[in-house]
C-alpha cells in the first residue's frame, strides 16, 4: 500500500504572472531596523534551513526578512484603519521593491493625508470596494458556466497595484473560448499551461500526515490522502488541536463521519500511529474558505504537538510569535515536508478559485497568493511572515513538479510558482462563529506567548 495514489487533486491556485517584476527582486539601500509594535523572533533565533531559504529565494538577510514582515504587518493596520475612514478613496496598499510602504488612493486629498503620515502613495482609477465588487460580479458569471469552460478558469485576483482583476485561464481550446462579461472593467487575462493529470503525493516523516476515508485496515480501502500539518492551537476546553486544509478531509461533507489522521508508517502503511481526527473541514460555501480543524490525541502532544511550533526541513523547528495578515509585497515562508522551507512574496491578498471536488462539483475557495513554491503533499502546511501565522497552504501552480527546482523552471515563462494560501485570521473567525459541537470555541494558535 506505500504506493497508494491520492484521493483528490489539489487546489488550483493563482499563476500569478502580474505584478511579480515589483515584488520579486526586493533592493535594501539601507540597513533593516526593528518595526516597532509587531512581536518577532530574532534573526538568530531562525534555523539554518530556514535562513538558507530566506536567502535563496528572497535573495535577505534572516534580519532583512523579519524587519520587513513586521512592517507588512504596521501597513496592513494603517490601510483598515484608512480605509475605514475613506472607504471611496482607499485603493489598496503594499510594500514595494525597496521594502517601503505605498497606499494607493483615488482623489489628490486622500493622497496628501497619506503623505502626511508618511507613506508613499498612488493615484489609481478605481477603488478597492470598486474592485472587489468587480470580483464578486465575475465570481458570479464563472459560477454561471457551464463546467467544461468554467474548468479552464484558474483562478481570478486583485491587482492593486495595477488597479485590475487579473482572469488566470488555461491556454486550451476551452479557454480560448471564454467571452469575458464587458460589464466589468479593467480585466488582464493571463494565460497558463493547461492542467496535467492526478497529483501524486508521497507519504514522508515530519509533519505530513495521513488520511483515508475508513479504517487504513480496511481491505476495500484503495486511496489515501496525504497533506500537511499546519499550526498547532487549543480550544477554550483545553483540546489540543491542529489547523490545516479541509479539502484533506476525506470525508468531508459527509455529516459526522470524521476520518482519522495518522503519521504514515511508510514501511507498513495499515500499522500508521493514529494522532487524531478531523473535527471540523470547510470547503468553499458562504466564507469561500479551506480549512480542517483535526483534534490531536496523547500520542500528539506527547510527541511535541502542543508547542508553538512548526517544522521544516531536516526535522528543524520555527517558533510561531503571533498571527498575521496577508500585505501585498511582504515576505512569505511556507513549512511542508514536499517541499520543505520556501519562501516567496504575498502577490495578491485577494484570490478566488475553483476546486472540482471527486463528485464534480464547483468549490469556490478564497485566500491570498504567493509565489512560493509549494508542491503536492504541502497542502495544509503553515505559512509564515516572518515568525507570525498568516495562513494554511491550499494549493499551487506546482503541484504535479517532482521538486521547486524544476517548478521555477518549467513556469519561468508563465510568472513563476505561485500558491493559494488561506489567511489564519479568517480560518479562526470562521471556527470560532460555528464551533463543531464546543470543540474549538475560543481556539487560540499556539504561539511562544502562550506556550505555557
Amino acid at each position: 500500500m506505500r504506493n497508494l495514489p491520492a484521493r483528490r487533486a489539489t487546489v488550483k491556485a493563482a499563476a500569478v504572472a502580474f505584478a511579480s517584476t515589483v515584488l520579486l527582486a526586493p533592493v535594501f539601500t539601507a540597513p533593516a531596523q526593528a518595526a516597532p509594535g509587531v512581536e518577532q523572533s530574532t534573526a538568530d533565533e531562525l534555523s539554518p534551513e530556514l535562513a538558507q531559504a530566506i536567502s535563496r529565494d528572497l535573495k535577505m538577510t534572516p534580519a532583512e526578512y523579519l524587519d520587513r514582515a513586521a512592517r507588512a504587518q504596521q501597513l496592513g493596520d494603517y490601510a483598515r484603519e484608512f480605509r475605514s475612514e475613506r472607504p471611496e478613496d482607499f485603493a489598496g496598499a503594499w510594500l514595494g521593491a525597496d521594502g517601503k510602504p505605498i497606499v494607493a488612493v483615488t482623489s489628490l486629498d486622500a493622497a496628501r493625508i497619506a503623505a502626511s503620515d508618511g507613506y508613499q502613495t498612488r493615484l489609481a482609477p478605481i477603488s478597492a470596494d470598486g474592485l472587489e465588487s468587480s470580483l464578486d460580479q465575475l465570481a458570479q458569471w464563472i459560477g454561471g458556466l457551464p463546467r467544461e469552460i468554467s474548468s479552464a478558469i484558474n483562478s481570478v485576483a486583485i491587482d492593486f497595484l495595477n488597479s485590475q482583476l487579473v482572469v488566470n485561464v488555461a491556454n486550451t481550446p476551452a479557454g480560448h473560448l471564454l467571452n469575458l462579461p464587458t460589464l466589468i472593467a479593467n480585466v488582464k487575462v493571463v494565460l497558463s499551461p493547461g492542467g496535467g493529470g492526478p497529483v501524486e503525493r508521497r507519504p514522508m516523516g515530519g509533519d505530513t500526515y495521513i488520511s483515508a476515508p475508513t479504517s487504513l485496515a480496511d481491505e476495500a480501502l484503495r486511496t489515501v490522502d496525504v497533506c500537511s500539518f499546519g499550526f498547532n492551537s487549543f480550544d477554550a476546553s483545553g483540546n489540543a488541536l491542529n489547523i490545516s486544509a479541509g479539502h484533506c478531509d476525506p470525508n468531508i461533507d459527509k455529516g459526522d463521519q470524521h476520518a482519522e489522521v495518522y503519521v504514515p508508517d511508510v514501511r507498513d502503511l495499515k500499522a500508521s500511529p493514529q494522532v487524531g481526527s478531523f473535527v471540523r473541514a470547510q470547503l468553499g460555501g458562504r466564507s469561500g474558505l479551506d480549512y480542517s480543524v483535526i483534534k490531536l490525541n496523547d500520542r500528539a502532544v506527547r510527541a511535541g504537538m502542543d508547542q508553538p511550533s512548526v517544522r521544516g526541513a531536516n526535522g528543524t523547528t520555527l517558533t510561531v510569535t503571533g498571527v498575521a495578515d496577508p500585505i501585498v509585497g511582504a515576505p512569505v515562508c511556507k513549512s511542508g515536508q514536499s517541499s520543505t522551507f520556501t519562501c516567496g512574496f504575498v502577490v495578491a491578498d485577494r484570490v478566488e478559485t475553483q476546486l472540482y471536488t471527486t463528485d464534480g462539483e464547483s468549490k469556490t475557495v478564497r485566500g491570498f497568493a504567493s509565489s512560493a513554491c509549494t508542491l503536492g503533499g504541502d497542502s495544509g502546511g503553515a505559512i509564515v511572515s516572518g515568525t507570525l501565522a498568516l495562513g494554511i497552504t491550499s494549493g499551487s501552480n506546482a503541484a504535479d513538479a517532482p521538486d521547486c527546482g524544476e517548478a521555477n523552471i518549467g513556469l519561468a515563462q508563465y510568472g513563476g510558482t505561485a500558491s493559494l494560501g488561506i489567511p489564519i485570521r479568517a480560518i479562526l473567525a470562521d471556527i470560532e462563529a460555528n464551533p463543531a459541537g464546543g470543540v474549538g470555541s475560543g481556539i487560540t494558535v499556539r504561539t511562544r506567548n502562550n506556550a505555557g
